[in-house]
């Protein structure tokens, strides 16, 4: 009845740049039939961030017979360099129909879909969670709807859980077999596909950024000019906002006498602002800066963003407070400043005197490898 009453929702939706791959594919399985084999391993993700978590588990097994479902069009395009059989996870509704079964299927972090674990469990597949967690944030939806997620646990046999933390709470929720070891994202190769030249000036990018936060650094980049010479590289989180960034980005400049570019028009980095309108760039962007401001953290609605790759590359990082859905990520990554909106200002002038962001690794990868071979 839901799935009905959304048709012209999910209509709408199709013809979205953003959804116009997806929604079709799930909603209406549109050049996405079930997988071609079975008993095959199975890896379930979102997003971009755990399609490349996939990695260095890819890289460990046999690929022959790996098959990958993903949620976002971003996951499934990174997910696509891997050279295996790849899907979109259609809605739930369709499940049953749609999947063949599988020896193993291994879903990452919080994508718990009931109807998903049911049937690959009824049709002989081990289920496994892999990175799993429960957010500070949703903890007390998931204590309330505790009756459902004990059901839903039941149909898998085993969960590697990020951190001590996530362990108890799983527990709580009725899990049985449950192993801490540690977050994969910390296994990551991390490199640049790109070598640009650094600016002479120090620079700061403001990474995955969303709606509003633009603004806030903004104003504290404006502020920090005042004393001191800055350039300001900005990467949007989401392609769609490209226009909407640069036009904000346009009218500051404007105001303040400055310059800006569009990466995709001037890659040479020469002027005083240079908006990021390509995807893929960030980590080659994060080789060259000085002060990364990681987003998705100034809002209290997204959770924050991954903060092992400014690390890796040596930036300062300075973020919000809201990153509890990367709280894990963050007890690897030394010298963090967590600011409120106001503090910006501030934290760049301290950033000058504080050492580069590190990472302390700590993943038993191998582990997980064998259970999933085994």
């Amino acid at each position: 009845m839901l799935y009905i009453l959304a048709l012209p929702l999910l209509i709408s939706l199709s013809f979205k740049k953003k959804y116009k791959e997806s929604v079709p594919s799930r909603f209406f399985l549109f050049n996405n039939p079930g997988f071609k084999n079975s008993n095959g391993i199975w890896f379930h993700v979102c997003s971009l961030g755990e399609s490349r978590a996939l990695k260095p588990i890819l890289d460990k097994i046999d690929k022959e017979n790996v098959k990958i479902t993903t949620i976002t069009h971003t996951g499934q395009n990174e997910a696509k360099k891997y050279g295996v059989d790849l899907r979109y996870l259609p809605y739930e509704m369709f499940l049953p129909l749609w999947i063949k079964p599988q020896k193993i299927l291994v879903v990452l972090e919080a994508e718990f879909w009931y109807m998903l674990f049911a049937v690959v469990s009824a049709r002989g597949g081990k289920v496994v969670l892999l990175n799993a967690r429960i957010s500070d944030k949703s903890v007390k939806k998931y204590m309330k709807m505790g009756w459902f997620y004990k059901r839903l646990l039941s149909h898998v046999n085993i969960i590697f859980c990020q951190s001590e933390i996530d362990a108890l709470r799983f527990a709580t929720l009725g899990a049985k077999n449950v192993e801490v070891v540690g977050n994969i994202k910390l296994a990551q190769v991390i490199k640049e596909s790109k070598e640009y030249e650094k600016p002479s000036t120090k620079t700061i990018v403001a990474a995955s950024t969303h709606d509003g936060e633009e603004k806030i650094i903004l104003a504290g980049y404006k502020k920090y000019l005042q004393e001191n010479k800055a350039k300001l590289i900005v990467v949007p989180r989401h392609p769609e906002r490209f226009e909407e960034v640069y036009r904000l980005l346009l009218n500051f400049c404007n105001e303040n006498a400055l310059h800006v570019s569009r990466f995709s028009e001037d890659k040479s980095l020469s002027t005083d602002v240079v908006l990021v309108d390509m995807m893929g760039e960030l980590n080659n962007i994060y080789r060259i800066s000085d002060i990364a401001v990681l987003g998705g953290a100034f809002k209290a609605d997204v959770g924050g963003h991954n903060p092992l790759e400014p690390a890796h590359f040596g930036c300062k990082i300075i973020t919000g407070k809201h990153f509890y859905d990367q709280r894990e990520l963050f007890k690897y990554v030394h010298h963090v400043q967590y600011i409120e909106d106001d503090e910006l200002f501030t934290a760049l002038q301290e950033a000058d005197d504080l050492p580069p962001s590190s990472v302390d690794e700590k993943i038993d990868l191998d582990r997980v490898i064998k259970y999933i071979e085994s």
